[in-house]
This record gives structure tokens, C-alpha cells and sequence, in this order.
């Protein structure tokens, strides 16, 4: 079974993100709430899980397991995305408009996400 193009585009995006967790972890650490423990620790979780999932993608056995995966990912790091608009030391240099678009972005992820399951 051949799986569409589209799905390895979101696969290839998470592989990608995944991987920036760990080129420029900073950036996300930046963007945890001060609630959550340890930040380094839940960088590392949160890229390891975006490079597994997107690779679990690519395999028509697991993409829908995946899709799964990356649907409660999306929800897990939502807090961040909240923490990151309301608060500007977290901003990351964005500007407040961006940063509201973010919010809705991941619904749209959510939904894309969805489609496979």
C-alpha cells in the first residue's frame, strides 16, 4: 500500500522540527512554561517523539498509530504556544500577531493529523 505524497510532507516536517529540538534547543526551552519541570529533559522528549512519529509516518502499518502519536503531541505542547503569546520574554522575537496565528496553526496540525488516522 502506497501511502500519499502529502503524508510524507507532514512526515518530513516533523522529522525536521524533531531534529531543530536538538540544533537549537534554546529555542525551545525558551517557550516551556516556568510550570512545567525541567525543560531540557522535555526538549529532548518532545524532539525524539517528532523524528519517531515522523518516521512511523512513512510506514504504512504505523501511520495511523503515528498520526495518533503526533495528535496528542500537538496537544501536549499546546501550553507552550499559549505561554509563548501571552508572555514576550518567550516570543522568541515574534510579533504578538504571529505568535495569536500560531495558536489556530495548530488545530489546522491537528486536523492534518486526523486525515490519516
Amino acid at each position: 500500500m502506497s501511502l500519499p505524497w502529502h503524508l510524507y510532507l507532514m512526515a518530513a516536517l516533523y522529522i525536521f522540527a524533531g531534529l531543530n529540538h536538538f540544533r537549537v534547543p534554546k529555542m525551545y526551552t525558551k517557550i516551556i512554561p516556568p510550570l512545567f519541570p525541567s525543560p531540557k529533559t522535555l526538549n529532548v522528549i518532545a524532539g525524539v517523539a517528532e523524528v519517531v512519529l515522523g518516521i512511523l509516518l512513512c510506514i504504512p502499518k504505523t501511520s495511523g498509530y503515528a498520526a495518533l502519536g503526533i495528535m496528542a503531541l500537538l496537544i501536549a505542547v499546546f501550553p507552550a504556544n499559549v505561554y509563548m503569546y501571552i508572555n514576550d520574554n518567550a516570543s522568541l522575537g515574534l510579533s504578538k500577531q504571529i505568535r495569536f496565528i500560531r495558536l489556530p496553526l495548530q488545530v489546522a496540525l491537528l486536523y492534518w493529523a486526523y486525515c490519516y488516522i
